[in-house]
């Protein structure tokens, strides 16, 4: 096994020291962990279903997976068998497991962004595989490869990729039998561009061989306390998959599957947050923008890519010295060196006290 980095939040330790001193408390937009409360619908449905003494099924309940195939289908356009569904243990797990569940090892790259979440890098590493950040994905030629990562909204950058874009990127694999995974979990966050799933017919063409996406509840109905994800797509890569997750015991708790599918049923607590997100990046991004620094993409997602032009650390020191904390660029690739990535994760009382201190 390749040798795994250093956790890159351990970096950040003497920042948020450095934050929580300032006399008006720190506002924390480094990692993008949700604040709001989780729907009182959702928490219901946990609830009831707590009293769930045997062993939950790894491949899920029909009712999760049904829940799942009706949301594809009503917010995305996406038609799929609910056969073609698989719940995760949070989408991270996934992320970081799937190279090893694909069998994919040494003498083997992994593809992903040259700025990216940096699970996509690990999941390779501990394959023993090898990691390959790149963006010109279609100018790699004939090359053979396994696995190839798109990231639509991008998290750190909130960069949409187009519809042709995604085309082109599965023409490429399959004419290579590459699987592609797709990083869908800020999907439901367009702000000026609207994303698009790889399974939907105007990228795939109506079939979703090859093809895997990826989603989380965690943003949209602030479920990251409780693990909640699920892929979907070709259903035979999706049998495959299950296999190996019955041996491995990557099974989602009975109770936590019944809080998704009512989640997903839901639109309206879905809309209701992404509300709340909408007022927080109309507060911060101008507040960022007149104190130096320029948002770059960002038309998408949970995040704000910015930059004053400095070095990120240098960056990080000058907000943290505000009492504000947000993510140095170069945790997602050494193309972020001059980049910080600032989440929309805080309360309302907190980014109005991020505003007053960037005035």
């Amino acid at each position: 096994m390749i040798g795994l980095p250093d956790f890159p939040w351990d970096r950040l330790a003497p920042y948020k020291e450095m934050a929580q001193a300032h006399g008006g408390g720190i506002v924390d937009l480094s990692v993008g962990t949700p604040v709001d409360p989780v729907p009182d619908v959702v928490r219901r449905a946990l609830a009831d279903a707590s009293d769930s003494p045997g062993y939950p099924l790894t491949y899920g309940t029909e009712r999760l997976r049904t829940a799942a195939a009706g949301w594809f289908r009503r917010r995305h356009g996406v038609v799929l068998d609910q056969a073609a569904v698989l719940p995760l243990i949070g989408s991270k797990e996934f992320v970081a497991w799937l190279p090893t569940l694909l069998g994919i090892g040494p003498g083997q790259r992994v593809i992903f962004p040259e700025l990216a979440y940096p699970t996509y890098d690990v999941g390779a590493r501990l394959a023993g595989a090898e990691p390959y950040a790149t963006d010109g994905l279609l100018a790699l030629g004939p090359e053979r490869v396994p696995l190839v990562w798109v990231n639509s909204p991008s998290n750190p950058t909130g960069r949409v990729l187009p519809a042709e874009h995604l085309r082109k990127v599965v023409s490429w694999a399959r004419e290579r039998g590459a699987i592609v995974a797709s990083d869908e979990c800020y999907i439901e966050l367009g702000w000026e561009e609207q994303p698009i799933s790889i399974l939907h017919p105007d990228v795939c063409g109506g079939s979703h061989e090859g093809l895997l996406a990826v989603h989380s509840l965690s943003k949209r109905s602030n479920l990251a306390g409780y693990r909640a994800g699920f892929a979907a797509g070709d259903p035979a890569l999706i049998r495959r998959l299950l296999e190996v997750r019955k041996h491995a015991g990557m099974i989602v708790p009975a109770p936590v599957q019944a809080a998704m599918a009512v989640a997903l049923d839901d639109d309206a607590h879905a809309d209701e947050q992404r509300g709340r997100y909408a007022a927080r990046r109309a507060a911060l991004r101008p507040a960022l923008e007149a104190a130096g620094w320029r948002i770059e993409h960002s038309t998408a997602g949970l995040y704000l890519w910015a930059s004053n032009g400095e070095s990120c650390w240098d960056q990080v020191r000058a907000l943290a010295e505000k009492g504000i904390l947000v993510a140095p660029g170069d945790f997602y690739g050494e193309a972020g060196n001059r980049h910080v990535r600032v989440a929309l994760t805080a309360s309302d009382e907190r980014v109005d006290a991020a505003v007053r201190r960037l005035q």
